[in-house]
């Protein structure tokens, strides 16, 4: 038996119950408007939770204005070292704390910066929220569906500005790339085709061995049932396992899926199926390393066309590319993107250098004036629950029929509704 099979079903009632009173949180239309900031206080104290993809977080907050590093934090005591460094070479001095619940019950931190593990997003986001922060939460945001809905209600009910890492919404290139589309640059969109592709290598098979010193292994695993530790889970290859990760889908599909979205001014799909396997390696993944993920949004549709062990360089894919009736605008993996008429000669070409800061910049700007987030917490779990969707459709081996208003699975098998949520430790149950 699989790992991801031992976990309790959900009744159907709690699911139907559940999905019932917090469904209409993706829904939600623009988020209330928050109290701003005394104008006395120029700076936004900001703590960066989790310093792998945090180290990032740490180094686009350290470029930017009114933002003062006020702790790092992360289970591994090795990383806090490092973060603490490089912000003292920015003449900050940053506290390390290795428990986050430190520092949410901080009056001092203005906001956190999450960059855990998936498993943890939204738990963290919903704890911090409650304690009255502001949220900038990494990609994917969740774990499952109702994750999603969980987040969204809690950042209404406590009128918290939580922002998602699918850092693209805020590049300047590709803004003006989806500006153009709606424009009718090409026409009407017809399609838009996703890509990535990647070299990893295989994960072997893991060992039991003793925690290491470092690792808070306890707290790193948090709110997922407890399991054994072994010697290839942390710090990565837990994004393979369906216990804590989401495969590929979530990892790097989140951000082209996301572009996609945008660009097609679509909500949710109509229809979802997803074909691939593990073809490469015969090791502990459990997720595919090749994928194609359809989506059908009944005027336009969405591939996503995934090779992760394989990087087919010869084949040079865009990131993503729309067609419409007069043309294609193709966006580069970068910051980048080019038109092409319909004879597929070039017609433009703008470059660009990609950068995380203007989406860290525009959170830290709507905390302190109340302008818009680029990527609100409810808009961003729209792009996240295409890939929940696409998860459940490959695990059920089935195209997954969606309520395009809703988001929420027509006629739910009793697979789909277990893989809508999860079992939690007791005591981590994420509650709004």
């Amino acid at each position: 038996m699989k790992p991801h099979d031992t976990d309790p079903l959900p009744t159907r009632r709690r699911f139907l119950e559940t999905t019932g009173l917090l469904g209409a949180s993706l829904a939600l239309g623009t988020p209330p408007a928050f109290a701003r900031p005394d104008p006395a206080s120029e700076r936004v104290r900001v703590a960066v939770i989790g310093l792998g993809r945090g180290m990032d977080h740490v180094k686009a907050y350290l470029q930017l204005p009114h933002v003062e590093l006020a702790a790092v934090c992360d289970t591994d005591e090795r990383r806090m070292a490092a973060a603490v460094e490089a912000a003292g070479k920015a003449g900050q001095s940053p506290k390390s704390v290795g428990d986050f619940r430190t520092l949410l019950a901080d009056p001092s931190v203005d906001a956190v910066s999450i960059a855990m593990p998936n498993f943890w997003h939204a738990p963290a986001t919903i704890l911090a929220c409650a304690a009255g922060k502001h949220v900038y939460v990494e990609k994917p945001g969740s774990h499952n569906a109702l994750e999603g809905e969980l987040m969204v209600a809690a950042a209404r009910k406590h009128r918290r500005k939580v922002q998602m890492g699918n850092q693209r919404r805020s590049q300047p290139e590709i803004r003006d790339a989806i500006a153009l589309l709606a424009s009718g640059e090409i026409g009407k969109l017809r399609f838009a085709r996703c890509w990535y592709d990647a070299n990893r290598g295989t994960i072997g098979r893991g060992k039991p061995v003793p925690i290491p010193s470092w690792l808070n292994y306890d707290l790193w695993q948090g709110p997922v049932p407890e399991r054994v530790y072994v010697d290839n889970l942390v710090h990565y290859n837990w994004h393979w396992r369906w216990h804590w990760g989401g495969g590929e889908l979530a990892n790097n599909g989140i951000h082209a899926l996301d572009i996609a979205r945008w660009g097609l001014g679509a909500r949710f799909p109509l229809r979802v199926s997803v074909t691939g396997g593990r073809y490469h390696f015969d090791d502990d993944q459990e997720t595919p390393d090749t994928t194609m993920a359809t989506f059908d949004l009944g005027s336009a549709g969405v591939t996503w066309d995934a090779s992760s062990c394989l990087s087919r360089k010869e084949e040079k894919h865009p990131f993503v590319a729309f067609y419409g009736d007069r043309g294609v605008l193709a966006l580069d993996t970068g910051a980048g993107y080019r038109i092409f008429d319909l004879e597929g000669r070039e017609v433009k070409s703008v470059s660009g250098k990609f950068s995380d800061v203007p989406h860290f910049g525009n959170f830290i700007e709507s905390i302190r004036s109340d302008t818009p987030l680029n990527s609100e917490i409810a808009e961003g779990q729209i792009s996240t629950r295409w890939c929940h969707m696409g998860n459940i459709a490959y695990r059920t081996r089935t195209e997954v029929a969606i309520d395009s208003i809703t988001g929420r699975i027509v006629r739910p098998s009793r697979e789909m509704e277990r893989l809508w949520t999860r079992s939690y430790r007791p005591g981590w149950e994420p509650r709004v």
